[in-house]
């Protein structure tokens, strides 16, 4: 008998409340069980997969939202029906019953573990990846669109503060008088932080290099490295010459092409990426020559950024562990607060970064950036922020803006070594994060009060949810299960599986595993110590694996299922292969102090080859045979 390949969503949450009620069988005994699963088949009956994608996630919000003592938590506003004599929901409430009073409020001791329960459930389907409706493309741009239009009034008060802080006269007398505003002063100390920082960096510096996406004038992979057009604001900061060709010799033998490489400012292009059931991400393009500088430029300030003294304990880029831990210590002592900003690399306006970056700075950041993107209707945008996500100088400069506005605020020393920046997942003192967002949202950023953790002993910061210094953050499954065999769905699905395996559901785990077993058998184990995607463990009955033995190479290799990227070879001209050469593996290589690589696309012990490029989301499955990795 074949087994059914198909993933049925009640059986896995179904599997999901067993393997809690075996886990947690003295708060979640078998009528609750029972009770609970006959609740979910029918509201996923009468609600169908919404129930999954919308509803729990509802009741996960509003459970965040009532430890972080921001609203009760209250059955009537979720569409559940409430217990006998409380405000706490019947569903699940063997375990809410643990965490909230009657009146929705937190207990004085609540149970971190059923907390992680409870989010479990509620988050499980928050981020799948089901199609959604077109309506929701329109809302996103849109909102994009309303951002600039609210960012032109933010520019025109940003300017005006900036004349005021520059003209010497206006600044002499307003200390004499002692009329200074605070945000006269934030800004004046913001402003010295970062020049303290940039003092000794040469913007000149840089390894231009293409980036991994695409690119609004939709050159083709290979076709980047021949410039047809090049922006006259670039080559005013970046000579063509210096910045756009291999060596001298690649720029005397093209020289009398000069003249055909056009100089014109094309804009950027947005896209709509599908992210899940909520609607898509809206990211935007850069034109190729934009994004050649952009890359130089924004790795070179990350690199300073991580060395440099003053901020490489507080802003980072390559290491959320700092933000995690940060998370966790908050959460268990109320001390550190998380904040969570919204639309952040959308609210970083060009006004706000001409006004806090250095003068001799500024000419160089300004003159990569894109000034408008195409909407997808066809509409030419001009944009007053920095720079929007797409670009490689958005993630930096957003994290620095914040970081130096933040430390320009603080009290104190103390509140100031305790600030901790990962792009726009912020912590800070509790003492000081009702000033932290006055300051932040005076500058035209925008503080979501909802979501940040303020309050109570719930923190969330770079994918880690705390509770009383207990990670409760639940596996949330955005891959929807394919019936035919497809690397994404075979990658992420093992993913979950271990997951589940990490938390102790083993019957969930069993669950998936057969559905794998069913479509991609025989499956690898951990314990062949295989470069591939591989599970804990497999039902006693599945195949093995083919073996040999490599008389070659003397090793034993199995034959097993990878997943790889599919390679696309070209020939270039050889002044264009050099250029990618030298831009992809000589520039700076970003070693942390341990020794380790940060950035995989630098070491040297990586095979490469100026003909070979890899598209993206274009994988393969493929049995190959490999052997056990040196560990």
């Amino acid at each position: 008998m074949v087994p059914h390949r198909s993933l049925d969503k009640f059986k896995l949450i179904a599997h999901i409340l067993h393997d809690i009620h075996l886990c947690h069988g003295a708060v979640f005994n078998h009528l609750a069980y029972k009770l609970t699963l006959n609740k979910v088949s029918s509201r996923l009956t009468s609600e169908g997969v919404g129930f999954l994608t919308k509803t729990l996630p509802r009741l996960g919000k509003a459970i965040d939202m009532a430890l972080t003592e921001v609203t009760p938590l209250t059955a009537s506003s979720l569409r559940f029906k409430a217990q006998k004599g409380s405000n706490l929901p019947i569903f699940m409430g063997e375990f809410l019953n643990r965490v909230f009073s009657p009146d929705g409020r937190v207990l004085p001791d609540p149970c971190p573990t059923s907390v992680g329960v409870l989010r479990s459930i509620c988050y499980l389907f928050y981020k799948y990846e089901l199609p959604y409706a077109a309506e929701t493309e329109d809302a996103v741009v849109q909102r994009f669109v309303k951002t600039e239009n609210d960012l032109a009034t933010v520019s025109a008060e940003l300017d005006d503060l900036r004349l005021q802080l520059d003209d010497t006269t206006f600044i002499r007398t307003a200390r004499r008088n002692h009329t200074l505003s605070t945000k006269m002063k934030v800004t004046q100390r913001a402003r010295s932080l970062l020049s303290r920082l940039f003092a000794r960096f040469d913007p000149l510096d840089i390894y231009p290099r293409h980036g991994p996406g695409a690119v609004s004038t939709k050159e083709k992979l290979w076709d980047k490295f021949l410039w047809t057009n090049v922006s006259a604001k670039i080559t005013r900061s970046y000579p063509l010459d210096a910045y756009f060709y291999a060596s001298l010799g690649h720029v005397c033998d093209c020289y009398r092409s000069f003249p055909s490489v056009t100089q014109e400012d094309r804009p950027a292009r947005v896209v709509l990426v599908p992210k899940d059931s909520r609607g898509p991400r809206l990211i935007s393009c850069e034109p190729v020559d934009y994004q050649w500088i952009q890359q130089g430029l924004g790795r070179a300030v990350v690199s300073l950024v991580e060395k440099h003294w003053i901020t490489r304990f507080n802003v980072f880029f390559t290491d959320q562990t700092h933000n995690q831990i940060g998370a966790l210590y908050g959460s268990r002592t109320g001390k550190y607060a998380t904040l969570d900003l919204k639309d952040a690399s959308d609210r970083v306006s060009l006004a706000l970064v001409r006004l806090l970056f250095p003068v001799d700075l500024y000419p160089y950041l300004e003159s990569c950036r894109s000034s408008a993107t195409v909407l997808p209707d066809g509409l030419v945008l001009p944009l007053w922020k920095f720079a929007p996500m797409g670009s490689c100088l958005c993630f930096p400069i957003m994290a620095l803006t914040i970081w130096a506005i933040l430390t320009a605020a603080a009290p104190d020393t103390y509140t100031r070594e305790r600030i901790l920046v990962y792009g726009d997942d912020v912590i800070v003192p509790t003492a000081f994060a009702e000033n932290a967002i006055e300051q932040l949202e005076s500058f035209g950023l925008l503080v979501n009060r909802d979501k940040s953790c303020i309050r109570g002993f719930f923190r969330e910061s770079c994918g880690v949810d705390a509770f009383k210094d207990v990670n409760v953050t639940p596996i949330r499954i955005r891959t929807e299960w394919s019936s035919t065999p497809t690397p994404e769905s075979y990658s992420s699905w093992v993913a979950y599986a271990n997951s589940f395996w990490n938390k102790k559901y083993y019957g969930t785990y069993d669950y998936i595993v057969s559905l794998l077993a069913s479509l991609y058998s025989p499956l690898v184990t951990t314990d062949m110590h295989l470069a591939c995607p591989s599970l804990p463990e497999v039902p006693l009955n599945s195949a093995k694996p083919k073996v040999r033995t490599n008389k070659r190479l003397q090793r034993r290799e199995f034959k097993v299922l990878t997943v790889k990227s599919r390679a696309v070879y070209h020939e270039m001209d050889g002044w264009s292969m050099l250029l990618r050469y030298f831009s992809e593996k000589c520039g700076p290589s970003f070693v942390s102090e341990t020794g380790r690589w940060k950035d995989e696309s630098y070491d040297p012990s990586v095979p490469f080859s100026v003909r070979s490029y890899t598209r993206r989301r274009d994988s393969l499955l493929s049995r190959v045979w490999t052997a056990a990795s040196q560990a």
